[in-house]
């Protein structure tokens, strides 16, 4: 699958989000995108409870294991690449988790300012 050059929204080479568990639209640890990623999985996110239920609550379940699509489900902790609009709007109702600029796609960009991303970074500087 054709993916878009892996940088972060700072510019920089794309850091990896988590290998464990294993996130990414390619299943390969970074928040890499391309045009197959309809939902824009490029916010590299710490998970915490009040996210993981505000998501469950839109029927986005993150948290209830699915093994039938090797998915072990989330945990407060848990680093995952989310979509942008879904973190933008978690943002806007206040349930927005931490992130990390370094592993979050330039392509966030597209959706969310990068003002919001570094208001909610670990990382910034």
């Amino acid at each position: 699958m054709e993916r878009e050059p892996s940088l972060n929204v700072l510019g920089d080479e794309l850091k990896s989000c988590s290998d464990d568990p294993v996130t990414g639209f390619f299943r390969n640890g970074c928040c890499d995108t391309g045009p197959m990623d309809q939902g824009s999985h490029t916010v590299c996110a710490i998970m915490t409870a009040e996210f993981l239920a505000f998501s469950k609550y839109l029927g986005n379940d993150l948290s209830t294991p699915r093994p039938e699509y090797g998915f072990a489900g989330l945990n407060p902790g848990d680093q995952w690449c989310l979509c942008a609009a879904r973190f933008l709007q978690a943002h806007e109702e206040g349930a927005a988790p931490k992130i990390r600029l370094a592993s979050t796609h330039q392509r966030a960009l597209d959706i969310v300012p990068l003002e919001v991303l570094v208001k909610n970074a670990l990382d910034a500087n």
